[in-house]
């Protein structure tokens, strides 16, 4: 097996993960990882464009979620609580020290 297969492979579990943890919402991944489904989708949209590949961002999205963007936040997203959303707001970089 060549490592692109491996990584192929991996990358296939991790959305496969991914979808069999929907209740885990992007806010919940960015807070801990700093990354989340979308991030991946923008990845894969520009892994793709490196290799001549014309893809927009809804087309990546469904890649990742397994379905259309829309549906899935319609089915699966939730309300950012306060918490999630401080703690969020607390690791992005300070724009006025940019």
């Amino acid at each position: 097996m060549s490592q692109e297969s491996i990584e192929a492979a991996v990358f296939r579990r991790l959305l496969s993960h991914l979808d069999s943890r929907k209740e885990v919402q992007n806010i919940d991944l960015m807070n801990l990882a700093g990354f989340c489904r979308n991030c991946l989708s923008k990845w894969y949209a520009e892994a793709a464009a490196e290799d001549g590949i014309t893809m927009d961002k809804e087309a990546a999205r469904e890649i990742v979620y397994g379905m259309p963007y829309e549906e899935w936040k319609a089915h699966y997203q939730t309300e950012a609580t306060p918490e999630q959303a401080a703690q969020f707001a607390a690791q992005q970089p300070d724009s006025a020290g940019q």
